[in-house]
């Protein structure tokens, strides 16, 4: 649950664990966030401390009282007091805005590491529509099992459609995916990456049916994912 009175910062952090396959919940005030805590018993909290009917210290004294997942503050909020305060207070975790939106997310899966035991070991294989992609392994398989070799940047694109299946992933998204912090690559490498990939997986590349365009937006995986 993000807890944040800035409808942008609230929208632009939610779309971007939404696409990392996480459900998010948002609120803007303590009441709410308090009103929907039993409902949605979030794993994780990233709370804003200035809210307009509290702050965000008052919430996490409410929340570690009958909850414990993970909360971190993500406040605009520098000062040391602050962050000792909030760390006393059973914080996992406390962060100035602003942040990179891929170190927030590592920081959420750090906490949640901690907060939970780990998956099972098969819990990264998933099957769409005949193929099998192992994302710990980075596997690929087809429907016949056989395996197919991929490019990292390939592997990493498709990964990234299988996280969020028949949802639109922005080009914008996966050139960061695919990039490795390498500032050359584009959106023509993820256009290219994608045709790479058509090529390897549909029976039609130039009629896809698997890897379909979002004009305007970018790519989706078009297959229900278990």
């Amino acid at each position: 649950m993000i807890v944040d009175d800035d409808h942008a910062v609230r929208e632009l952090t939610g779309d971007y664990l939404r696409r990392e396959g996480f459900d998010v919940w948002e609120a803007s005030t303590v009441a709410a966030a308090l009103e929907g805590a039993p409902r949605w018993a979030a794993d994780c909290y990233l709370l804003d401390i200035r809210l307009p009917d509290g702050d965000g210290f008052d919430l996490a004294r409410h929340l570690r009282g009958s909850s414990d997942a993970g909360i971190i503050f993500v406040s605009g909020r520098a000062d040391t007091m602050d962050r000792v305060i909030g760390l006393e207070l059973g914080a996992d975790d406390y962060v100035v805005k602003p942040v990179a939106l891929r170190e927030l997310l590592a920081r959420v899966r750090s906490v949640l590491r901690r907060r939970r035991p780990p998956p099972p070991a098969d819990y990264s294989v998933h099957t769409f529509d005949g193929w099998t992609i192992d994302l710990t392994r980075r596997e690929l398989a087809d429907p016949q099992g056989a395996p197919v070799r991929l490019t990292r940047g390939e592997f990493d694109l498709l990964a990234a459609l299988v996280r969020s299946p028949g949802r639109p992933v922005a080009r914008y998204y996966l050139v960061e995916v695919v990039s490795n912090r390498d500032p050359d690559v584009g959106e023509r490498t993820v256009d290219t990456l994608v045709s790479r990939l058509r090529r390897k997986m549909e029976a039609n590349p130039r009629a896809p049916r698997l890897i379909v365009t979002v004009q305007g937006v970018g790519y989706k995986l078009a297959a229900q994912v278990r």
